[in-house]
């Protein structure tokens, strides 16, 4: 059963009254095609206008999507071969960060990213996306093994941001963000991330400074969640949405502020209605952007990358 957000009741309104003709037409044998055509069509124009003129506290609500497709999501529908490697050969396995060895066409690459899970089970055992510090060490590891064997790496960040618990950081979670983040910086392979859903503050970075930083249509990426930003800035969190339009969290605001390189188009309606469609693109995307880093040496690709961070900001 779809999940609708508040501003799609409009389209649920009309999915459910073409649900409800072709119930009954199946039902009493009663030819309803035309007028089920009709609703169709005058569904599909109202979703389109609707995700045409989203607002930037709407896309934050399409990334926060509970059907919106996840890590495991990715590699069942675009990625083979996938081996996970898991721990981080100090403390524990953080299941909120997830990588391994993969295939992406006929590239062998490592994989990285954040797995928020899609019930409530899968939730806890993840801890909705936020990584802890053996998670982001794994990262390392994982970017370490990569570099060492010449595998380009790709991270998938899908995160409101690493776990703030007092545990995590009693076990260095500032530490292990910045150490993670610099093991991005200095990696002589290409290092291709893109943001699927949200990506939130320095849990997100860690796993996206990288060679080319591409961003789902209807992402949205910032150094803080709307709502905390609403609750600093004016102590409440129902100007969560004044927060969103101000901190330019969408794609389209981070593209043309040079944060972000490009923007993957997402299906009518979002990434969560069609999961084939969406990896499809991320995978079309993703190889694009592999084969633009083809040829370069060790030395150019840690040069590029360097040129790139220190730029952001100039004017």
């Amino acid at each position: 059963m779809t999940v609708y957000l508040d501003f799609e009741k409009p389209v649920a309104a009309l999915e459910a009254r073409i649900q409800e003709l072709e119930d009954t037409a199946g039902e009493t044998e009663i030819d309803a095609t035309s007028e089920i055509g009709k609703l169709r069509a005058k569904a599909d124009k109202l979703l389109a206008d609707t995700y045409a003129k989203l607002t930037p506290w709407q896309k934050t609500q399409v990334a926060r999507h509970p059907e919106r497709p996840h890590f495991k999501h990715f590699v069942a529908n675009l990625f083979e071969d996938f081996l996970p490697l898991a721990g981080d050969r100090a403390f524990a396995d953080d299941q909120a960060i997830l990588g391994g060895l993969a295939r992406l066409g006929n590239r062998r690459i490592v994989l990285i990213g954040h797995e928020k899970g899609d019930d409530t089970e899968s939730r806890l055992r993840h801890n909705f996306g936020m990584g802890k510090p053996e998670g982001y060490r794994k990262a390392i590891r994982l970017m370490e093994l990569a570099d060492r064997f010449g595998l380009p790496v790709i991270s998938l960040v899908d995160t409101s941001g690493a776990f703030p618990g007092v545990q995590a950081e009693e076990r260095g979670q500032a530490e292990a963000i910045a150490r993670s983040t610099e093991k991005c910086l200095q990696l002589g392979v290409p290092m291709i991330s893109c943001i699927v859903g949200e990506g939130g503050s320095g849990g997100a970075v860690a796993l996206a400074a990288a060679d080319r930083v591409l961003m789902f249509e209807h992402a949205v990426y910032a150094v803080i969640s709307p709502e905390g930003c609403a609750s600093i800035l004016w102590r409440t969190n129902d100007r969560a949405a004044d927060a969103a339009q101000a901190m330019k969290v969408t794609a389209a605001d981070l593209k043309s502020l040079g944060v972000i390189d490009s923007i993957v188009p997402e299906p009518m309606g979002g990434a969560h209605r069609d999961h084939a469609e969406a990896s499809a693109n991320l995978g079309k995307a993703l190889t694009e952007a592999l084969a633009a880093h083809d040829g370069l040496s060790r030395g150019e690709i840690k040069r590029r990358r360097h040129s790139k961070f220190l730029k952001m900001g100039q004017f």
